[in-house]
């Protein structure tokens, strides 16, 4: 069994095209009914803020992955300077059942929901077709530096300003250098949701505070979950999920429409029809767009079964032995 760490992941590099076409190759397989995907448990003890979540998954097609991600969140580790999540995934082999890759490593959590986000932002640009697009991102850890690579490596040309808040200062040397350019800092969330075509939440904000309705034709990739009043968003037309049954609950602003406001699975639109049967299209471009991903262990499958070939390939890792 190989071991790979985040020292690994990053050696490995990110290559958004590519990580993209991954996510979209498990859309594919989990719309021909290739994949596995039991409803994910949540293990809690103590703090009810903390959580440990259990993601097994099987992964079919030319892919054949099978394993488990077993990720904790611990929100106020980040006043002790620890991370928030600490992600753990195990490989199978899906012939003998093996395990034949172990990666500790947080960085793949975030390099997974950023090309989420990736294949929502080309599903848009597909459809929109904007000239140029601002960016603006609220929350300035981990998951939102990763999502302003690999918005700006999608974009390329195309992205014309990038916005960020963060509760606590955002430091200029922790933007990249050939972005800062581009980048202007903001003192208030509102002033990034109001200026951005694109509107990026990455926060741990324990309480909702967006008051107001999105800027029109927006799309809200709405990577934290937990950071819309209902009133804001209920008269949106294009709520976009990943899997209702995952995102319908735990107290997410999916379950809070759906409880005081009425939300049916069948007034969202699922992340396959979107990528692969072209929803967006029949709606208006004035329309916001709301993506709200909870997170499925195939697609953490597909990101991590790649970086282990290309570490098998390079021989990159430690081996561990039975």
């Amino acid at each position: 069994m190989r071991y790979l760490n985040d020292e690994h992941i990053q050696e490995l590099g990110r290559d958004w095209i590519r990580l993209t076409d991954i996510i979209r190759q498990v859309i594919t397989l989990q719309d021909a009914g290739e994949t596995v995907r039991p409803l994910k448990p949540y293990l809690r003890f103590g703090d009810p803020a903390n959580r440990i979540i259990a993601m097994p998954a099987y992964v079919g097609g030319d892919l054949q992955l099978a394993g488990i991600k077993w990720i904790a969140s611990f929100p106020y580790n980040r006043k002790a300077g620890l991370p928030r999540a600490h992600n753990s995934i195990i490989l199978n082999d899906t012939r003998t059942g093996k395990p034949r890759g172990f990666l500790r490593s947080s960085l793949l959590n975030g390099i997974r929901t950023a090309a989420v986000s990736g294949v929502m932002l080309q599903s848009y640009l597909e459809v929109r077709d904007p000239a140029s697009v601002s960016v603006g991102i609220v929350g300035w850890g981990p998951v939102g530096r990763l999502h302003l690579e690999m918005s700006a490596a999608l974009l390329g040309s195309r992205l014309k300003q990038v916005y960020l808040y963060d509760i606590e200062q955002v430091q200029l040397d922790t933007i990249p250098a050939d972005l800062r350019s581009k980048v202007i800092i903001e003192q208030d969330w509102r002033q990034v949701y109001r200026k951005s075509d694109v509107f990026i939440t990455c926060t741990v904000s324990d309480r909702r505070y967006i008051d107001e309705r999105p800027r029109e034709g927006s799309l809200l990739l709405h990577v934290s979950l937990r950071d819309y009043l209902p009133e804001s968003i209920r008269h949106l037309k294009v709520l976009v999920v990943d899997d209702w049954q995952e995102v319908c609950r735990e107290n997410t602003d999916i379950e809070q429409l759906h409880l005081q406001c009425g939300l049916q699975q069948r007034d969202t639109v699922s992340l396959a029809e979107v990528v692969l049967h072209g929803a967006l299209g029949g709606h208006s471009e004035e329309e916001p767009v709301l993506f709200s991903p909870m997170g499925l262990g195939i697609f953490d499958l597909g990101i991590a079964g790649d970086y282990l070939e290309q570490a098998e390939e390079r021989g990159l890792g430690t081996v561990l032995e039975d």
